[in-house]
């Protein structure tokens, strides 16, 4: 008798968790099915999930497939699953590919292609997924096709490229339902659209997808011009959608509670707020405007919007290209510095100095689950951590998802009057560039 397994969360039961089933099925004698256990998903980084364990163990049994029902409970349990069952064929989705194949020592391991167009069926749980799609220049997807399995209700479907070599090859790579070069068209069948082609072309983008009623995921900055971005946030109200940027920093939990615990007094007055940041530092690189947004946008949430003087000192190579600077924020009573570079050795670092002690983010700070205080009166280093997954997109798609529930236009992580303000001080910084 050939015995196969599959696993997954199950949660909104729809085609395709049916078919990737049914499948594993038709591929031995007895199946198989471990669903994952409530405290498993928060462990992995599942985010959202709204059926309760016994609701979709019950969706799963329904399928008339599944010979027995396990719950999956801990990191490691597939090759003690593997061995105490005595599994031929272990089965998990394409998206997954190469991730299991250290399970080939124990038994043949097998990628199912993913189920196409699952957001327009109907589903068998309470609630919708949102269908989503991506505008690109590159077949990089910037993590979202991966972050989106990690939070139920989402489902990357299409891809929109002006080049449509670019388009199909983002298609094939991350296995999508559909590519288009034809934007009007791309749009008509999705509920949210994550932008991230070059700066100049992104409001132009931005406004028809919010013209055609959809949720709004950019790149940041989304504009160098104060009055575009403006706009762009006063038709998301009038058409009662959803614009978010995907500046990560701002959904990280790390990140808020270090705004909330220096709001609070946890370092007495805050005097300085200093960013060192590297463009080199970020998968596949980023531009000057894309990489000092993070430090913009963090001192903006620590010290506020009210920044007297902007100074900016590029230094270039022989050539022209810019390799670093050392941006200075004047507030009143503090003093904000940027320290950034390409092609050169930046130490990344966020540190806020107060009146009674000081706050370190090291390395990657951008992308952190935790911070280190050190306060006056205290002989020890106190850590503060927090959960951390994936790149964080993740935790911005959960933001989004939770908004679009509330019914609400403004995010907010990051206010529109605070966007504004980082696009107003962008703007002075490529001046003086």
């Amino acid at each position: 008798m050939k015995k196969v397994i599959t696993y997954g969360t199950f949660d909104l039961f729809h085609q395709g968790h049916y078919n990737i089933i049914k499948r594993a099925k038709e591929l031995g004698d007895y199946l198989i099915v471990g669903v994952t256990s409530e405290s498993y998903d928060i462990e992995r980084g599942k985010l959202n999930v709204r059926d309760s364990l016994l609701k979709r163990i019950e969706n799963v049994r329904k399928t008339g497939f599944a010979d027995e029902i396990i719950i999956e409970e801990y990191q490691g349990q597939k090759v003690s699953d593997i061995i105490k069952y005595n599994i031929d064929i272990l089965v998990v989705g394409s998206d997954w590919r190469g991730k299991f194949d250290y399970l080939k020592n124990y038994c043949e391991v097998r990628y199912l292609e993913r189920t196409k167009n699952i957001s327009s069926t109907q589903l068998r749980g309470e609630g919708t997924i949102y269908s989503v799609g991506v505008v690109t220049d590159d077949s990089n997807d910037s993590g979202i096709v991966v972050e989106s399995k990690f939070v139920s209700g989402v489902h990357v479907e299409s891809v929109f490229s002006q080049d449509q070599t670019v388009a199909e090859e983002f298609c094939e790579k991350y296995e999508l339902d559909s590519y288009s070069t034809d934007y009007e068209k791309f749009l008509s069948s999705l509920d949210i659209v994550y932008i991230k082609p070059e700066l100049k072309n992104r409001a132009a983008y931005i406004e028809k997808a919010i013209e055609k009623g959809k949720y709004v995921i950019s790149d940041s900055p989304m504009t160098l011009e104060p009055e575009t971005l403006k706009g762009l946030f006063a038709k998301a109200v009038e058409h009662k959608v959803v614009l978010v940027e995907k500046i990560m920093l701002v959904y990280l939990r790390a990140f808020n509670q270090l705004v909330w615990l220096t709001h609070g007094d946890l370092v007495g007055k805050v005097v300085s707020v200093k960013c060192a940041i590297s463009q080199d530092d970020f998968d596949g690189g980023k531009t000057f405007n894309e990489t000092v947004v993070y430090a913009i946008c963090a001192i903006i949430k620590l010290l506020g919007m009210k920044c007297t003087e902007v100074t900016s000192n590029p230094v270039k190579d022989e050539n022209g290209k810019f390799i670093y600077d050392m941006i200075t924020m004047k507030y009143p009573g503090a003093l904000a510095t940027i320290e950034i570079g390409s092609t050169v050795d930046i130490e990344n670092e966020l540190v806020v100095i107060g009146s009674k002690g000081r706050v370190t983010i090291p390395n990657d700070w951008w992308n952190t689950g935790y911070f280190e205080a050190k306060v006056e009166g205290r002989e020890f280093l106190k850590r503060y951590s927090f959960n951390f997954e994936g790149n964080g997109f993740r935790y911005l798609l959960q933001e989004l998802m939770i908004m679009i529930s509330d019914k609400r236009t403004e995010c907010t992580r990051l206010f529109y009057e605070e966007s504004q303000a980082l696009v107003q001080i962008l703007k002075k910084i490529n001046q003086r560039g």
